[in-house]
């Protein structure tokens, strides 16, 4: 059975210009990736946890900031490995300064015996729609597509 995960797509308009909160994963296996290798806060959903509980959780996980607001139910989507990704779209700001997340343990370098920890997410940021897609996981790009048409703006050139 494939994995399942939950979690939110936060926007924002600065400059008459729409904007989305992306995280970069942290640990050595994404250290060096700069495109597709960002993604919406989210995380797998615990078993028996209700879907959009489990999107809220993580955003808090991740990014260190409780998620409040108007959230906007976007359509699934399923990543090249399988994952099916439940995501809520929100108005909200963040600065990335202020980012605070949980961590995690890996055997690094492989075989080593050595166990170090490691940021869920070592980087937040806000980007354009344009800049968004180009750094987004490429299953997730659908999200932004998503967005902009829920939102009623401009599609994507």
């Amino acid at each position: 059975m494939a994995k399942k995960s939950a979690g939110l797509l936060m926007y924002r308009t600065q400059d008459c210009h729409l904007e989305v909160l992306l995280v970069h994963s942290g640990g050595p296996y994404w250290a060096n990736r700069r495109w597709q290798a960002w993604t919406i806060p989210k995380g797998e959903i615990d078993p028996g946890e209700d879907t959009f509980a489990a999107a809220k959780r993580e955003f808090l996980e991740e990014t260190g900031q409780v998620p409040t607001g108007s959230f906007r139910p976007l359509q699934p989507v399923r990543q090249a490995g399988g994952k099916l990704v439940f995501a809520w779209a929100f108005e909200g700001n963040f600065n990335p300064a202020n980012l605070n997340s949980n961590t995690f343990v890996l055997e690094w370098p492989p075989n080593s015996g050595v166990l170090r920890e490691f940021p869920e997410v070592d980087q937040a940021a806000w980007f354009d729609l344009e800049e968004a897609k180009r750094r987004i996981i490429k299953a997730q790009g659908q999200f932004l597509d998503e967005l902009v048409r829920v939102l009623g703006q401009v599609p994507l050139g």
